[in-house]
Parts: C-alpha cells; sequence; structure tokens
C-alpha cells in the first residue's frame, strides 16, 4: 500500500495524514474493539465469465442515452474507482477526470450530478445491504424481488446482488446516463416511468454479435439474443466491479491478522484518533469501516442540491422522517486515500 508519513508535531495536518494512513492500514490499540480483518472469504464468488461481459459493458457507452457516457466514466480505473471530482459531469459532458468538463453551446448540460460519485472498493461483500447516498436501495423481501428500490415491485426478479441491483439505476438517471426527454428512445422511456427504459437497453445489447456470443457462454439460460435481460446485465456488471474492485490485503488487515510490524507510529497515531477521542469509528466501524446507516453531521450543504430549491434533505427524501433530514449513508473508507475529492 503506502508508506509511512514523516513523524513530526501533531498538527491538523498530521492528523489528517494519520486518519489517511490508518485507513490503509495501522497497528493495534490495546484494549480497543477492532475489527476483525477482511479477507477473501467475506466476498461474494463471482462468476469470472459473468464478469468479462460485465468489463466490456463497464465502459460502453453503449449502455446510455446518447451513446455518449459510460459507467466507467464516472467510476474509472484510473481515478480509483471514481472520477476524481467533488461533483460529477455526467451525460453531456466531455473529458475524464478533473479534466472532464460541462461542454458548451448546444451541447453544454442542463446539470451537474448533485452528489458525489461514490468509489466502488468492496461493493462486492457479502455484508453490503445499502446502496446509494440517501439509501434509497435496500436488501429487502417488501416486494417479493429482493429489494427495497425506487421502482419498488418493477424491479424484476432474478437479481443475485444488491451490487447488481444498483448498477441499473445509473442507467436511468437524467443527468448520469439517460440524458433527456425528446434525445432519445431511452430518455422518453425513464420520462414515463424509469424500469421501462431497461427493455430498451437490454435490446440494444441484444444487437451486437459480440455480446451475443458472450453471453450466450456466460449465461446458461441464454440461447438466442432475445434471451438476454436487463437483469443479465446488471448481472454482469455486478460480476465486474464485485471482483475488480477489493481491497482486503491492507496493512491494518495483516496486522489484525497477527503481523505487528506491518504498520508504523504515523498509522498508529492514525488509529489512536480514529477509534479513540476523534470517534471515528463510531459511525466507520466493522471489517468495511461503515455501519452502513444514516447519519446527519451537522454540517452546511455545498453545491446545487437534489431538489428546485437547492437543498438535499438526503435520506429524508426516501422515508419522510424528519430525524432523517440531511442523513447520508456513512461510506466505506478503505482505499479513501485513492478517491478524493469527497464532495
Amino acid at each position: 500500500m503506502f508508506g509511512d508519513f514523516a513523524s513530526g508535531v501533531v498538527t491538523f495536518g498530521t492528523v489528517a495524514a494519520a486518519i489517511a494512513a490508518f485507513s490503509n492500514g495501522a497497528d493495534r490499540i490495546e484494549g480497543s474493539d477492532l475489527p476483525p480483518p477482511l479477507s477473501a472469504t467475506d466476498f461474494i464468488q463471482f462468476d469470472q465469465s459473468k464478469a468479462e461481459v460485465g468489463r466490456l459493458l463497464f465502459y460502453d457507452k453503449l449502455l446510455s442515452g446518447n451513446k455518449n457516457i459510460s459507467c466507467g466514466t464516472c467510476h474509472h480505473h484510473d481515478l480509483g474507482g471514481s472520477d476524481g471530482l467533488s461533483l460529477g459531469i455526467g451525460e453531456g459532458g466531455a473529458g475524464l477526470g478533473p479534466e472532464r468538463s460541462a461542454s458548451d453551446g448546444q451541447t453544454r448540460i442542463h446539470e451537474r450530478i448533485p452528489r458525489n460519485a461514490p468509489a466502488l472498493w468492496n461493493l462486492g461483500a457479502a455484508e453490503v445491504r445499502v446502496m446509494f447516498h440517501d439509501g434509497r436501495l435496500q436488501t429487502s423481501d417488501a416486494y417479493g424481488n429482493g429489494f427495497d428500490s425506487p421502482v419498488d415491485e418493477n424491479l424484476p426478479a432474478g437479481l443475485e446482488t444488491i451490487l447488481a441491483a444498483q448498477s441499473l439505476f445509473p442507467m436511468t438517471a437524467r443527468s448520469e446516463m439517460s440524458g433527456d426527454p425528446g434525445e432519445n428512445d431511452i430518455a422518453d422511456a425513464v420520462a414515463q416511468a424509469p424500469h421501462l427504459a431497461w427493455p430498451i437497453i437490454a435490446a440494444r445489447v441484444s444487437e451486437v454479435p459480440e455480446y451475443q456470443r458472450l453471453f450466450a457462454a456466460a449465461f446458461d439460460h441464454v440461447d438466442t439474443p432475445e434471451d438476454i435481460t436487463i437483469v443479465d446485465i446488471g448481472n454482469a456488471l455486478a460480476a465486474f466491479i464485485g471482483s475488480e474492485w477489493r481491497n482486503h490485503d491492507s496493512p491494518f488487515d495483516r496486522y489484525i491478522a497477527g503481523d505487528t510490524s506491518a504498520m508504523g507510529l504515523q498509522a498508529v497515531r492514525g488509529m489512536d484518533l480514529f477509534y479513540g477521542e476523534a470517534g471515528c469509528a463510531t459511525c466507520h466501524s466493522g471489517p468495511l469501516l461503515s455501519d452502513q446507516e444514516h447519519h446527519a453531521l451537522s454540517l452546511p450543504e455545498f453545491g446545487p442540491g437534489k431538489t428546485d430549491d437547492g437543498r438535499d434533505p438526503g435520506r429524508y427524501a426516501e422515508t419522510g422522517d424528519t430525524a432523517d433530514l440531511n442523513a447520508f449513508r456513512t461510506p466505506m473508507l478503505r482505499n479513501v486515500e485513492l478517491t478524493a475529492p469527497y464532495g
């Protein structure tokens, strides 16, 4: 991973550096309630033939309404599975990473994505049960398809993981991948109801001869192009993301597994703060460094917000419970040093 920072006087900067060092690994603190180390057995074991299909889909702009953006545009390998921006520039933007722009003239984007693009690390862990900053996708038996999602009972059955379910929703978001009504058939369908766009996307994919061959090889039930569904696309994307972005070999994991020389003094300082006076582990707990709950931190909002009046009510927009006002899911911190800026 990363070496120790130089030792010195403890200032705000060194505290921040120490906490960053801890996110990649740290020594044991006597008496602390440390999580067990994360290992390969904590992850869903995905079919690698499906993952290969998912890899191609992940970087294929065919999944977007105007065929101008892929999943990998905002979740790129070179950027730690994120986009290097505080707020993403989705459909209609130009360029990649920090150099991506809103374009200009008639092609200029209508709105910036109002929330930070979350990184993809460890979303294939078996314990993950909630997705998106506001938790609008969760594992649940409420609708008979395994999930409580923005489309309720219209989420198709057969999605193997919550990661597979999550992968379908950016395709139906106007500012992310679908585009605006009047621009393409996917966006027109989304304007009626998001789930109506998924068969159109599946039909696009099924028309590509190479995808026909790969889906038939990876999915037992696929014999003809017409057999390829959005469920298969979601399961393929999840197999790739869940296999590709794993972090379970950090110095922190090695230490709590018994290697007491895995990290040095600066990381120890960070861990002292993290599990002690700073109180970070109150929310960033467990092997994934997240309690997967929603909390309001009483911090001022930056950015355009999610509502017409420029606010972002967070979890409240999903539940209507005033206790959830401005509450957001606790982000997982593994490899956080690779995924700045954060919002």
